[in-house]
């Protein structure tokens, strides 16, 4: 079999996610493909809507982030949130969202019967490594993939557990040079494409060390790029967001919509310029 030519990458970033959605329109639109699709936390869940059904995803992706969707996964008043924390003892939200919108618009259960081949990445948490998923149950995949510490409950599939796949691959590239791709169109949420500035509150300071951590592999992996590989890094359309911090805000979607047209925009000039 040969290997593909194409990747689509997507990575984490939350509600911030749904700036893929509008990269995934511009893509569609100009007649690009993909023949793999790499994606970790929200990329995760964005890129197994493209495995499915390249053609519609973005539609798809759009109702499934309205509404009671993916853009409400963290919704729930403070009483709830510190409800479910004292219930789990580990996570504030549950994945009940999420999975219904699997459900609902993947048509298919096991990740081998997608229609493009589908790797997505969780964060093992006995063995302190990756885990890549190319087989089996698309929903416990996805879900682990998305489970962010402390937000989401950590995922058990047999008898391991897992956290989100951005603890180890928050862009993961490399996966997909590895897998034989030579052109690759890279959907991001706008956090590597701001500079990130020195905390000044006791809260920033993990927030911002998680950053440093989560944007430094794929720096290294973009300056190891062969000599034969094209890289697209899609642009959100994004300005003026100062330190970036502001894009750590977890729960704020009140700009899904905002961001899906903003990214659309900006990715179609990038597109129509190449």
């Amino acid at each position: 079999m040969e290997h593909p030519k194409t990747a689509f990458v997507l990575g984490g970033g939350g509600l911030l996610g749904a700036h893929e959605v509008g990269m995934l329109r511009a893509l569609a639109e100009a007649g690009i493909r993909p023949d793999l699709v790499v994606g970790t936390s929200v990329g995760a869940f964005n890129g197994v809507f493209v495995a499915a059904d390249p053609a519609n995803a973005a539609d798809l992706l759009t109702k499934a982030w309205q509404g009671d969707g993916a853009g409400s996964v963290f919704a729930g008043s403070f009483f709830n949130r510190v409800s479910t924390l004292i219930r789990s003892g580990t996570h504030l939200h549950s994945t009940g969202l999420l999975s219904t919108a699997l459900d609902t618009f993947v048509p298919v259960d096991l990740i081998e019967d997608l229609a493009v081949p589908f790797h997505c990445v969780a964060a093992n948490i006995e063995r302190a490594e990756p885990r890549w998923f190319t087989r089996g149950p698309i929903v416990p995949a996805v879900l682990a993939s998305c489970a962010v510490p402390g937000v989401l409950p950590p995922v058990r599939i047999g008898d391991e557990h897992f956290y989100d796949g951005g603890l180890v691959h928050s862009i993961p590239i490399g996966r997909a040079v590895r897998e034989g791709a030579r052109t690759i169109y890279v959907l991001q949420v706008g956090r590597i494409e701001t500079p990130l500035t020195a905390p000044r509150r006791p809260w920033q300071v993990g927030l911002v060390a998680f950053e440093i951590a989560r944007r430094h592999r794929f720096a290294e992996e973009m300056a190891e790029l062969p000599e034969d590989v094209s890289v697209h890094v899609l642009p959100t359309g994004a300005t003026g967001q100062g330190s970036g911090l502001s894009q750590l805000r977890y729960r704020d979607a009140s700009r899904v919509e905002t961001n899906i047209d903003r990214a659309y925009a900006a990715s179609s000039a990038y597109l129509a310029g190449d």
